[in-house]
């Protein structure tokens, strides 16, 4: 393209390359959706890794569960004593996950924003619960929440006692998964909005609790999932009692000792499908909570 000004022609185009294009526009020669041969290997022994781990004993479950038919399935709803162990680890599981929320936030608070002695060694011991074994676990709680009780407080053999097992096994979660985006935030964000008037009430739900809430529901998903397969702090704490503190992962074991592995499996599936539904829900929530902030 030229332009003539006073007599005089300018040409606006500038330097054209032999093949017709401008200098410093590189060629792309790699389409954005392909992969490398280093990625493609990658995600090959991923996947690969992946299915070893979970898609191929997940679909195992089902195939045995789907040989019986849909009367197994049938069955294992039909039965009072199944339907009540479903019930009460899906109560106990969604009323720990709550309280996790809540207390996991705070302790996260605590540890990253408090000065304290002790600090160091109560952030150790958060992580307890996951180094312990779960049968470790129920012996300890049974000494402390048992009959012979240094508190005075006997829970065992009650439903209390599926709570705590829950909350023990679950405690860590929340907390590690909003402590690290607490120590990102800026804190002068939360300076600049108290110099304009701002309560600590107002800068914690319109500053802080947006950026947490991601980490929350994170925590929250894992700690759900945990607690609904939790089996080996129950067996001493709460004595797994028919229609009153037995949980299904107690009632899936009856089922393998008795020998009725397809039941078994039918169980499994269901809290399978209880776990991904609520992983699911989460995500959603997650997403349009994200969207909008």
């Amino acid at each position: 393209m030229s332009t003539a000004l006073s007599g005089a022609t300018i040409d606006t185009t500038g330097p054209v390359s032999p093949q017709g294009r401008r200098p410093g526009r590189a060629k792309r020669t790699t389409p954005r959706n392909t992969l490398t041969g280093g990625a493609g290997l990658g995600l090959g022994i991923t996947m690969l890794w992946f299915s070893l781990l979970v898609l191929l004993p997940l679909s195992a479950i089902v195939a045995r569960a789907a040989a019986g038919g849909w009367d197994s399935y049938l069955d294992v709803l039909r039965n009072d004593q199944t339907w009540a162990a479903v019930l009460l680890t899906v109560r106990s599981a969604a009323i720990v996950t709550l309280i996790n929320i809540v207390m996991g936030t705070v302790i996260a608070w605590v540890l990253v924003r408090d000065r304290f002695p002790g600090k160091a060694i109560l952030n150790v011991i958060i992580d307890v619960p996951f180094a312990l074994p779960t049968i470790v676990a129920g012996l300890v709680l049974l000494a402390l929440y048992g009959p012979n009780s240094p508190l005075g407080l006997n829970w065992a053999f009650t439903e209390t006692s599926v709570l705590l097992a829950f909350a023990f096994v679950t405690l860590p979660f929340i907390v590690r998964t909003v402590q690290p985006v607490l120590e990102e935030l800026d804190a002068d964000v939360e300076e600049a909005a108290a110099s304009l008037g701002a309560s600590r009430l107002t800068i914690f739900r319109r500053i802080i609790l947006p950026s947490l809430f991601p980490a929350i529901i994170a925590g929250a998903t894992l700690s759900f999932a945990r607690a609904i397969s939790e089996f080996g702090s129950l067996v001493l704490l709460s004595g797994s009692r028919p229609f009153e503190t037995e949980v299904a992962s107690v009632r899936i074991l009856s089922f393998i000792e008795n020998g009725s592995y397809a039941t078994a499996a039918a169980l499994a599936s269901v809290l399978l499908a209880v776990a991904l539904a609520v992983i699911v829900v989460l995500d959603i929530v997650q997403r349009r909570v994200a969207r909008r902030g």
